[in-house]
């Protein structure tokens, strides 16, 4: 669906402050949606009839991509339009499902990368009023349900990609040049602007703008469209704009950063592969999974936008429904330590994640101790526990070498997070992380999104898959605190990104007193094996990669390293 982009600010920093950073982008119209922390993503549109199959053959990528994916001339795609007609559509049970869900927001695709239009626009006759049988403003009859239903309504708008109107870009290229090709910036103006003009002006109220995505965008293209915010004060809009706009919040993409952003961030994500529908697709994340990306989102001071993929008759697919529902029988338990809530500084807990609002802290529990005694890695002035759903029954805390220690019942409440509440907090010091262990065969694994981060512009990028970008500065470094327990000989696999010119800059990688140097050598997303290491001592140790050298404007874009016992 979406384009990498990339992620500001420093990662190890950001998990305890997120929510409430005071940074630009993050005004007091963004209040709300902090407070919401939970949104649905609807993509639906003309790649919901084909399904991801063309000529009777799967495509490949996304269901939403299936124009770009297998090079439909526009001609031929401009025929699904005749077939569009999903009468089963209803925007009231659609947005009640959200509510249902305990979703505080929606955010549909008015206008995704084949350029449909789900509303009626001047602009062009390709849409869905004037196109299809249909015949019906879907973002009209959304935007009133949400409204009847107290929700926030957003929209989509790939406002730079467009495989349909001439001018309109892809990074790719276009593979029907007669109908494809055009003037960029003619586009921006004479269809791009004029469609967000009528989004901002004849729906309402509009809280969020999600553009998608800044294929070939320039300043020049980005000061035709972002004065148009102002047609609603209110609204809020990504970081995808493009053209060096920031945006107020960032997006990742079907991934939660183990240390969460800077800033305001919202994770958007699949329940299975694709974002549109594909018939093909039945890799479906169970709700367990979902609601602990929900929780573990919160806990970092993080928003969640969970996609659905309705199919091209108006009806969202049974799994997507199932889902939803079951979403909301927890939230209708445990909303409260969601909404409203920032993150912990936390990392690496053992047992799930925590959140807090004033003075409590929430404690989402995934993995019920077997002896009873919940750890909680902190020191302070507590003025009580109990669980959430029990609120009348106090549970027994003390202090303990390795933080607070909380009595539990023999038997979770809930079998997928039961929330224990900490009440009356004042002093809430979070103790220093456990060090990261080597697995079972003594391979050890370094993620970028865990590292400490040491320098001025080092920060992740990415959205399926984070990087570590701005490494640009030669007292810019990466730490791990690790825990070796295996002596031996060890060798070192470093997986990144470095293009030709940055190839040839030289580095360091220590581990405690052991250490290995190495140039870098280009390398387009691949595992590069940098030698053996030679481990002498047991014991809790430090893991640090710097440049020595920078061949370019920046160092390497890591992902991970590993160590592999020889």
């Amino acid at each position: 669906m979406l384009a990498a982009l990339v992620l500001m600010g420093n990662a190890s920093a950001a998990a305890g402050a997120a929510s409430d950073t005071t940074e630009a982008g993050s005004s007091d119209h963004v209040a709300w949606w902090r407070e919401a922390r939970f949104g649905l993503f609807i993509h639906w549109g003309l790649y919901a009839i084909p399904a991801g199959m063309w000529n009777g053959k799967p495509t490949p990528g996304m269901g939403e991509h299936i124009m770009q994916r297998a090079k439909i001339p526009v001609g031929e795609y401009e025929k699904l339009a005749a077939q569009f007609n999903p009468t089963a559509f209803d925007a009231d049970a659609w947005i009640s499902l959200a509510r249902q869900a305990g979703m505080k927001y929606v955010v549909l695709t008015a206008k995704h990368h084949d350029g449909f239009a789900m509303f009626d626009s001047a602009a062009s006759r390709w849409d869905i009023v004037d196109a299809t049988p249909f015949g019906r403003d879907v973002v009209k009859e959304l935007a009133e349900a949400c409204a009847r239903h107290g929700l926030k309504f957003g929209v989509y708008y790939s406002h730079a990609r467009d495989w349909y109107h001439p001018g309109g870009a892809d990074f790719r290229g276009h593979w029907d040049p007669a109908r494809q090709d055009g003037d960029m910036m003619e586009y921006i103006k004479n269809v791009a602007a004029v469609q967000v003009r009528e989004l901002l002006t004849n729906y309402g109220p509009i809280s969020i703008l999600w553009w998608d995505t800044p294929d070939l965008m320039t300043p020049a293209h980005a000061a035709v469209l972002e004065p148009l915010v102002k047609l609603q004060p209110g609204v809020i809009m990504n970081n995808r704009l493009g053209g060096g706009v920031d945006g107020d919040f960032y997006t990742p993409e079907n991934v939660v950063p183990a240390s969460g952003l800077p800033g305001n961030w919202e994770t958007c994500m699949t329940m299975n592969r694709t974002w549109g529908y594909r018939v093909d697709d039945n890799d479906w994340k169970d709700t367990t999974t979902l609601i602990r990306h929900l929780i573990d989102t919160a806990s970092k001071g993080g928003n969640l936008l969970l996609n659905i993929g309705p199919m091209a008759n108006g009806e969202i697919p049974v799994p997507s429904v199932e889902r939803l529902r079951e979403i909301g029988e927890w939230m209708g338990k445990n909303s409260v330590s969601i909404y409203g809530t920032s993150g912990v500084p936390f990392r690496r807990l053992s047992w799930g994640r925590a959140t807090r609002k004033e003075d409590r802290i929430y404690l989402h529990v995934f993995d019920w101790p077997t002896d009873g005694i919940l750890r909680v890695p902190a020191r302070g002035e507590v003025g009580g526990a109990h669980l959430l759903v029990q609120p009348d029954r106090a549970l027994k805390i003390e202090g303990a070498e390795d933080g607070l220690r909380v009595k539990l019942p023999a038997q979770a409440p809930d079998r997928i997070a039961s929330v224990v509440v900490l009440t009356g907090v004042r002093e809430f010091d979070v103790l220093p992380p456990p060090p990261i262990r080597q697995s079972d065969d003594g391979t050890l694994m370094l993620a970028c999104d865990t590292a400490d981060l040491h320098g001025p512009h080092l920060r992740l990028a990415g959205n399926t898959w984070l990087n570590l970008i701005g490494w640009d500065t030669l007292d810019s470094r990466v730490e791990w605190d690790v825990e070796i327990e295996r002596p031996g000989d060890y060798r070192v696999m470093l997986h990144y990104i470095a293009h030709a010119e940055q190839a040839g800059s030289d580095f360091v990688f220590q581990v405690g007193d052991a250490e290995l140097r190495g140039k870098v050598a280009a390398s387009r997303n691949q595992t590069v094996e940098l030698g053996k290491i030679t481990l002498k001592r047991s014991g809790p140790q430090k893991v640090v990669l710097k440049p020595e050298t920078i061949a370019a404007k920046e160092f390497l874009r890591l992902r991970t390293i590993t160590l592999q016992p020889l």
